[in-house]
């Protein structure tokens, strides 16, 4: 007898549970909405269960769901990972991989090494995807990548091959309407009560997530990435820590202002990480391109 739960269905509930909607799932698997949700009400007919709570706004998995999902997972993992190794088997070359970018790392020397990997000619796919705090490793945990690129804190032991491409140099930075940018003196913590602060969010599916530069504040407004979180300061719309070398430019034109402040934020070093398991041509290639550029 047939299983009614097939990889197109572990899919379907993948992506409704990464992406918080049918219609965000949806587009991320280049389907309309209707086809999710004709395979998870299938999926639900045929094993008579209810896999989401519909009367939220947010598609939550119900606990049916979840098991189905969490052990659903380690058969997509698995099943990817067959079907790149047959693929593999006889060029040594990957037919797919995925490069995972932490938001604080610039994309362009990436884009460029991507530039010269396809010199090469061969037919691997690159996917590159964005993280923020422990979401590299999270991904990479979960096999969702192949290289992280900017992940920081908490090395695994024994899993992975880590290199070291710099420290990151945080300023506390606002811009040059904001009220702050009036004050001479240094910045106290009482001062940072009166303003929003500004946040990246950590971007971990399985790992706990964590936070970093949090301070007390008068509100907290959280971004995905770092690039969101430098336009909305820029804007005035609140205070925070911003990496140097992503807002050179800004600085540089008075746009945002540097000030001193009494509240103090680590400069963590950042690493390329990939799994000491992988021999693949083109991980190879890739990360030894990787860690020759110049990120921060």
């Amino acid at each position: 007898m047939q299983s009614p739960i097939t990889l197109d269905s572990l899919r379907a509930l993948d992506a409704i549970d990464r992406k918080g909607s049918f219609a965000a799932g949806a587009k991320s698997l280049f389907k309309v909405p209707s086809a999710l949700t004709y395979t998870i009400k299938k999926l639900e007919d045929d094993l008579n269960v209810v896999l989401f709570d519909r009367s939220k706004q947010k598609a939550q998995l119900t606990s049916a769901g979840r098991l189905i999902l969490d052990q659903g997972r380690e058969i997509l993992i698995a099943t990817d990972k067959l079907e790149s190794a047959v693929k593999q088997l006889d060029s040594g070359w990957e037919r797919n991989i995925i490069i995972s970018r932490d938001t604080i790392i610039p994309l362009a020397p990436l884009l460029e090494s991507v530039l010269e990997f396809n010199k090469l000619e061969h037919d691997t796919n690159i996917t590159i995807s964005e993280e923020s705090l422990g979401g590299g490793w999270d991904a990479l945990h979960s096999n969702r990548t192949d290289i992280a690129i900017g992940v920081s804190d908490h090395l695994p032991k024994g899993e992975y091959q880590i290199k070291e491409i710099g420290r990151v140099d945080f300023l506390f930075v606002v811009s040059q309407s904001h009220p702050l940018a009036l004050i001479e003196r240094p910045i106290e913590a009482s001062d940072l009560l009166l303003y929003p602060s500004l946040i990246v969010s950590d971007s971990s599916v399985l790992l706990p997530t964590r936070d970093m530069g949090l301070f007390k504040s008068k509100q907290q407004i959280r971004f995905k990435t770092m690039q969101a979180k430098i336009e909305a300061q820029t804007m005035g719309l609140g205070v925070g820590f911003l990496p140097r070398h992503l807002i050179k430019q800004q600085l540089h034109d008075g746009i945002l202002i540097e000030k001193k402040c009494t509240v103090a934020r680590v400069n963590p070093p950042l690493f390329i990480a990939w799994h000491k398991d992988n021999d693949g041509k083109a991980c190879e290639w890739l990360t030894n391109e990787l860690i020759s550029k110049a990120w921060l």
